[in-house]
């Protein structure tokens, strides 16, 4: 018997009874919480559009490799990768990009290799900035996020430093 398929019905049961004895119109509420999704959703949809553009745009754009060539003689003097790189600059703009790389790491190197461990902690040690920026405050309609921005990329830039430390100090 598995209880994890009765959970959900058992929960839609009492809200259902917690309701009735409150003697709330169930089907008016439930209406007005799709109403409120939809409305919710619909606030969403163009940031997150926008956001898809501007990252589809930023990887088409090549800057990625213009700027692996320009510091890759400085990641080799310290002994990082060059391949996180491309993980590292990606991270606040989109982590499902960012997991892609990280999965491509994976295939290339194994989880268990240097560059795996580098790439698991990178992608634990940073967040989306300019994602959430972009999604979260442009469906609430922020727009000023000068500081938000500096402070989240601030944030971002810390985490990567700290992932390289941690890996080099822990797995080498």
């Amino acid at each position: 018997m598995k209880v994890s398929t009765y959970i959900i019905p058992i929960f839609v049961f009492i809200i259902i009874g917690y309701g009735i004895y409150k003697k709330v119109n169930i089907y008016e509420c439930f209406l007005e919480g799709i109403m409120d999704g939809l409305k919710t959703l619909l606030s969403i949809i163009p940031p997150l559009v926008a956001m898809i553009f501007a990252v589809n745009i930023f990887l088409s754009s090549n800057f990625i490799e213009f700027i692996l060539h320009g510091v890759g003689w400085l990641l080799d003097l310290i002994n990082i990768p060059k391949e996180i790189l491309p993980m590292a600059l990606l991270r606040p703009i989109s982590g499902t990009a960012s997991l892609a790389i990280m999965s491509d790491i994976f295939i290339n190197y194994g989880p268990d290799s240097f560059i795996g461990r580098l790439a698991s902690t990178l992608q634990g040690c940073t967040d989306t900035t300019i994602y959430v920026l972009a999604l979260y405050f442009g469906s609430i309609g922020i727009k000023k996020i000068r500081h938000s921005l500096g402070v989240g990329l601030f944030a971002d830039c810390v985490g990567i430093i700290a992932s390289f430390v941690v890996v080099k100090l822990f797995f080498l």
